[in-house]
């Protein structure tokens, strides 16, 4: 009996490789020359927001008084928008 050629099958395993797209620092802008001391502003005035808060929590309660003890968010919500900023300086 004759013999039948044999067909190539892709096994159950094999997919094909898509490769993601390569961005390289040519293709990203650079930030605007607003942004780095925004940026450093934003963490310098949460910084400062916190230590006034700090210092004058006997008398004043200063920068806001109507705040309280929620300026400490304040601070740390200046703060934090500052290293979010971060993470999309180049």
């Amino acid at each position: 009996m004759p013999v039948s050629k044999t067909r190539k099958k892709k096994s159950a395993n094999h997919r094909e490789r898509v490769q993601a797209p390569v961005v390289t620092s040519a293709d990203l802008k650079p930030n605007p020359p607003w942004f780095l001391p925004v940026m450093l502003g934003l963490m310098l005035l949460g910084l400062i927001w916190i230590v006034v808060f700090y210092v004058t929590a006997g008398a004043a309660r200063l920068p806001v008084p109507a705040l309280g003890n929620l300026n400490l968010l304040v601070g740390f919500l200046l703060i934090i928008a500052g290293f979010i900023m971060t993470t999309r300086w180049r």
